[in-house]
């Protein structure tokens, strides 16, 4: 089931960096969301809790790196900054509004925590990868299948690789560089 994801803003006006994030931000908690479905309807077992939770937070943090890869085409250095820094934040404050659903229950703010660390943690690791005008190379692929792989019950590790190489991670991909390249053509048209 493809979901609608809003490219263009109807106002024609120059947007900073951080707007462009939470208008990012939106479809990649919706990308997650619809991942997580499609691996649940393909016999995954990721239950309400802690492996909804990990799963989302692998699934946004490989969205949010891979759009600062393409932020790093369009925008200035400093404006990639915001840009990133804007997105991430914004989608730690999503996964921390859904805790209940995500986890059940949680302290206060630690679910927006741990997501930031993660970020940051998996960041310097796919720092090591390629992406490029063709989208994200075999090993930050890989990458992301292996930190999946790490939060599925032991059933569904061998079949996750290819299901986040194949299916998972080109879908969300493609609708990630389609909304970005609305936006900032939007940016440049302003």
């Amino acid at each position: 089931m493809a979901i609608r994801i809003r490219n263009t803003f109807h106002a024609k006006r120059q947007r900073t960096p951080a707007e462009l994030a939470g208008a990012v931000a939106v479809p990649s908690w919706k990308l997650a969301i619809e991942s997580i479905g499609r691996m649940r309807r393909a016999d995954y077992d990721i239950d309400i809790g802690r492996p909804y939770y990990e799963f989302v937070s692998e699934f946004l943090v490989y969205l949010a790196t891979a759009a600062d890869r393409i932020a790093h085409r369009e925008l200035e250095p400093e404006q990639r900054v915001e840009f990133t820094t804007a997105l991430v934040k914004t989608l730690a404050r999503f996964v921390e509004e859904n805790n209940g659903m995500l986890l059940g229950a949680a302290v206060p703010g630690e679910c927006e925590r741990d997501f930031l660390e993660r970020f940051n943690r998996r960041g310097a690791d796919y720092a090591e990868f390629d992406y490029t005008d063709s989208g994200p190379d075999f090993g930050f692929r890989r990458y992301f299948a292996a930190c999946l792989q790490e939060v599925l019950p032991e059933k569904d590790r061998l079949w996750v690789i290819d299901q986040a190489m194949d299916i998972e991670s080109p879908e969300a991909v493609k609708a990630l560089e389609r909304t970005m390249a609305g936006l900032f053509a939007g940016m440049a048209e302003a």
